[in-house]
């Protein structure tokens, strides 16, 4: 394995660890509907820091980054929009 396969290796590994640890908590708010507990400050300055991240990964064309902030991006927005949709109606 060269030193640029495991560096890429390495990046897909903590892209899965992050993005996976997000799925429980984002599944039980797709569940539940209970966005109570959410502050629509933090998830709207975390949603626009992914898509940050998203973009640098785009920029340097870095997959593991890309992929990862990607899905990441769907669920936070996914949320995000729920919390908007849900709490403007509480």
């Amino acid at each position: 394995m060269t030193a640029l396969n495991l560096i890429d290796t390495l990046g897909f590994l903590a892209a899965t660890l992050t993005t996976a640890s997000f799925v429980p908590q984002a599944w039980l708010t797709f569940r539940s509907r209970d966005v109570s507990g959410i502050s629509l400050a933090m998830y709207s300055v975390f949603t626009l820091g992914i898509v940050a991240w998203l973009g640098y990964g785009l920029m340097l064309g870095a997959w593991p980054v890309i992929v990862a902030n990607g899905v990441t991006l769907a669920l936070a927005a996914a949320i995000l929009a729920m919390k908007i949709s849900i709490g403007r109606r509480s």
